[in-house]
């Protein structure tokens, strides 16, 4: 058997040298990477079908003791599916090529970080949302949470406001809220476009 020359790499078609195993290993690499992920940049692609255009948006329900809350996670769904360029959106669900629909379930605030004097600095907020997205078309539901469970931690604005109720809390940390249902608008248009 003939061995191949010094810096040569023996494949079963024939030889390679090594500054072209060094030019093609980085494609292959590459080749490699993109055959075996199935996964595209967030934001980036749409499992949904071509023919879904328009999506309606209607108000979510609200299971909470805190009513403006189904109005700001409602319109943070709207402005993120909006941002996103391909949909129009509406706030019916009829007339409309899909429809997501939302109930706010819960939300809740632990604290999770205290300053030097043991009050709580920082939060963790908790909401817990049943949503679902039906293609009207087709009359059925592509994706759906029954209790999607989304988590987060902000900084409080003051001190004062840790030894508030959860209403008053919720009142004076409209930051932290308008946080919290960006990041979760953000996760859920993820899911639905990206069938995560």
């Amino acid at each position: 058997m003939r061995r191949p020359a010094t810096g040569a790499v023996s494949l079963r078609a024939g030889t390679l040298t090594r500054r072209q195993v060094l030019r093609l290993g980085p494609l292959a690499g590459a080749s490699l990477t993109l055959a075996g992920c199935g996964y595209s940049l967030s934001g980036r692609g749409s499992f949904l079908p071509d023919y879904i255009r328009t999506l309606g948006v209607p108000m979510f329900g609200n299971r909470t003791a805190y009513s403006p809350l189904e109005q700001i996670f409602t319109e943070k769904v709207r402005v993120e599916f909006q941002g996103r360029g391909r949909y129009q959106v509406f706030p019916v669900d009829t007339g409309v090529d899909g429809v997501v629909r939302g109930d706010l379930m819960s939300i809740s605030a632990a604290p999770v970080g205290f300053n030097a004097n043991q009050q709580a600095s920082r939060y963790r907020f908790t909401v817990v949302v049943s949503v679902s997205f039906a293609d009207v078309k087709q009359q059925k539901t592509l994706w759906e949470n029954p209790a999607l469970s989304f988590s987060d931690e902000y900084e409080l604005a003051s001190a004062a406001s840790a030894s508030l109720g959860a209403g008053a809390f919720i009142d004076q940390e409209r930051a932290a809220v308008d946080r919290l249902s960006s990041d979760f608008a953000r996760s859920v248009v993820s899911a639905i476009l990206e069938a995560f």
